[in-house]
């Protein structure tokens, strides 16, 4: 794996401490070209088959069917990263993406049935380049044991939000302004000049772990219950991007103005970006599960009002206010997996958060589609309202899971040695990761 940075623990981590980091701008800056392509293809899809169709139900049923065959096969493509390496796995998916991409593109210009586009969207979301968890590997294998871990973090989230400003509203710029196969088509091309110039960065890239150090085989990610519980508060995160996603297009034909989409979106979008980078900021004084969960609360809550909004100036600065409760949530999740997850999985249990977003993504396009065509945008933004609700209710339940593993065994613990190698273990465990502690 890739060697650890050392890092002066007594300095404040920040995003110019971290930007040093040996190699780190050549793999932030050809990642952020490499996963910007992620943030256009759902909205793409969506205005391309919404025009073909005239339907935001069929539009909803394609970009969810993408959603869900990502969110199935992201993990596996993960597993394959972590044991045979990015670079291996990356050149091949993203040149198949592109072609995938293009067959949707192809058979929705064609009028194509619903069947026939439902079934070319899977092997496009199956092979959806996992830039952002590949990135995120990165720098973990670089900040092992440092405090620039949390910082990492947020940075990744402040690079996703702005994929997510930009994204969709070129996307919709191109589908409306230049012809409803320009986002498309842009996606693919980006996806293919940005994921080759990513994994020509072999230099910085975790070595494959094939085997654990006894010969076995490594545990799935899933196999680790945090995990599991991460995953349905995603789920839920997801939702709240996709039934925006889907209702603010809807909200904006309803006022007359389709153009407003995109903004809108990009208001809600850049809440959360101006949260991540505040999150990076700060020096956090209590711990990464009560983050969590207050993040998640206060999701909840904003998202919960969604639907009684019936101005475009008011639904701006809700959604900016629902964009601003992500982030905590998000990043806090994503900085935990080094706590609950071995060094060997992560890009695995990396995939597996992302999917999760991608999933209820796309549950939430198809259902908010179907409200939204059939009893307005009103009904769409509900979506987002439930899905947090039932998340936030998962994490309280099983928030005992999301503690990190305790040290395996402490003998003598009156002993001199035995409490400095627990205060050892806690301060280890506080730096992302957990470390066993048998004193004799």
């Amino acid at each position: 794996m890739t060697s650890a940075v050392t890092t002066d623990k007594s300095a404040r981590p920040g995003y110019g401490q971290l930007l040093r980091t040996p190699g780190a701008l050549n793999f932030v800056l050809t990642g952020f070209a490499a996963r910007q392509p992620f943030a256009m293809l759902t909205v793409s899809i969506v205005l391309l088959v919404q025009h073909t169709t005239g339907s935001f139900g069929s539009a909803g049923i394609v970009a969810a069917v993408t959603g869900v065959s990502m969110a199935l096969c992201a993990p596996q493509m993960g597993k394959l990263v972590d044991r045979l390496g990015q670079s291996r796995v990356l050149v091949p998916v993203v040149l198949a993406h592109a072609a995938f991409v293009g067959a949707v593109t192809a058979l929705a210009l064609l009028g194509a049935p619903l069947w026939a586009l439902a079934l070319a969207a899977v092997p496009a979301g199956a092979t959806v380049p996992q830039v952002g968890p590949m990135v995120r590997s990165r720098w973990a294998a670089k900040l092992e044991g440092s405090p620039l871990l949390q910082t990492a973090a947020a940075f990744e989230s402040v690079t996703d939000e702005f994929t997510f400003v930009v994204g969709p509203v070129l996307a919709t710029f191109l589908c409306t302004a230049v012809h409803p196969s320009a986002g498309l088509v842009t996606e693919a091309t980006l996806t293919i000049a940005g994921g080759l110039l990513f994994a020509a960065q072999r230099g910085t890239q975790p070595k494959p772990v094939a085997r654990a150090a006894n010969g076995e085989k490594h545990a799935s990610a899933l196999s680790f219950t945090g995990l599991r519980v991460l995953i349905a508060a995603f789920i839920g995160i997801g939702a709240v991007f996709g039934g925006m996603l889907v209702s603010i297009a809807a909200f904006s034909e309803e006022i007359g103005n389709p153009g407003a989409n995109g903004l809108l979106y990009g208001i809600f979008a850049g809440g959360n970006m101006i949260a991540g980078i505040a999150m990076g900021a700060i020096t956090w004084k209590i711990g990464p599960r009560r983050r969590l969960l207050l993040g998640y609360v206060g999701l909840t809550a904003a998202a919960s009002v969604l639907w009684a909004v019936q101005s475009a100036v008011l639904l701006g600065a809700l959604g900016l206010i629902v964009g601003l409760c992500i982030a905590p949530a998000l990043i806090t999740g994503f900085t935990m997996v080094g706590q609950l997850v071995p060094a060997g999985a992560r890009t695995e249990a990396f995939t597996w958060l992302t999917g999760s977003i991608a999933f209820g993504q796309a549950i939430a396009v198809t259902l908010a589609g179907r409200l939204s065509d059939a009893h307005g945008s009103s009904y769409g933004f509900l979506v987002p309202a439930a899905a947090t609700v039932l998340a936030l209710a998962t994490l309280l339940v099983l928030r005992g899971k999301l503690a990190p593993k305790a040290p395996s065994r402490i003998v003598n613990s009156s002993t001199p040695a035995a409490v400095k190698a627990v205060r050892n273990a806690v301060d280890e465990r506080g730096m992302g990761h957990r470390v066993p502690v048998t004193v004799d």
